[in-house]
């Protein structure tokens, strides 16, 4: 690992006091949370990872009570509608 570089960022005063909030309630500093939360921008923002991809484990994993409801979706959702939900 190189030299560290020093980065001065303005930010408005209430970002600022949900940093301070979040640095307070995980006991970390503010710069570590900064390092952690851009770090995992940076990765994020260069992953080919489809938001469906990301999200494989839970597809399907939950149980709606409806046995036919991929085969009838369609019908479930304009009763849905005309019931008003």
């Amino acid at each position: 690992m190189g030299e560290r570089q020093q980065l001065t960022v303005r930010i408005p005063p209430d970002l600022s006091r949900a940093l301070a909030r979040a640095a307070r309630l995980t006991q970390r500093k503010r710069s570590d949370i900064v390092r952690r939360a851009l770090s995992e921008y940076l990765a994020a923002a260069h992953s080919t990872d489809r938001p469906a991809d990301r999200a494989r484990d839970l597809i399907g994993s939950l149980e709606s009570g409806v046995p036919d409801l991929a085969e009838k979706h369609r019908r479930y959702i304009v009763q849905a509608l005309r019931r008003g939900r």
